[in-house]
């Protein structure tokens, strides 16, 4: 499989990804990897029904997506990957699946996170996660949308926990 975008944007798929990302790094397939939505049949089905007509979608388990990633039915199938958190990118990454590069675009605030920018707040199982994918020299990078300046995500938390 080709990952030609993995992205943690909890709203998964929105305008955003439909009319900016797909145009920018087209792909045949976008994966949501996340447990909760995948043993979830109707939150799945919400959230797949506003994927395009002509991009094949699909909701699966962290665990599925690496042997998806592994099979060679996908070898030259080009994805984007969606994630609602980073503790799911680090178990993938920790299965064998070549992640080098990851975009942060959107994660909700609520009461037990601390806001980082006006579009991501963490709370202290993501901060360790970021750690850790930062220590595997995974970029992360911030940026909601292709148009939007490239900023280092480590550097912009590590400003923000420090206040």
């Amino acid at each position: 499989m080709i990952i030609e975008l993995a992205r943690i944007d909890d709203r998964f798929i929105h305008g955003q990804v439909l009319t900016k990302w797909v145009k920018l790094r087209p792909v045949e397939r976008i994966i949501i990897v996340s447990d909760a939505v995948a043993n979830d049949e109707m939150r799945k089905t919400l959230v797949l029904s506003v994927a395009p007509s002509n991009i094949k979608a699909s909701a699966v388990s962290v665990d599925k997506m690496a042997r998806a990633y592994k099979s060679p039915k996908y070898a030259n199938t080009k994805a984007m990957l969606l994630f609602e958190n980073p503790e799911d990118i680090l178990r993938l990454v920790q299965q064998d699946v070549d992640i080098k590069e990851v975009n942060i675009g959107g994660m909700r605030f609520e009461t037990d996170r601390k806001q980082i920018t006006k579009a991501v707040s963490v709370k202290e199982t993501d901060i360790k996660a970021f750690e850790e994918l930062s220590k595997l020299a995974i970029k992360l990078e911030l940026r909601q949308l292709p148009g939007d300046q490239s900023v280092d995500f480590m550097k912009t938390l590590k400003s923000e926990l420090k206040k």
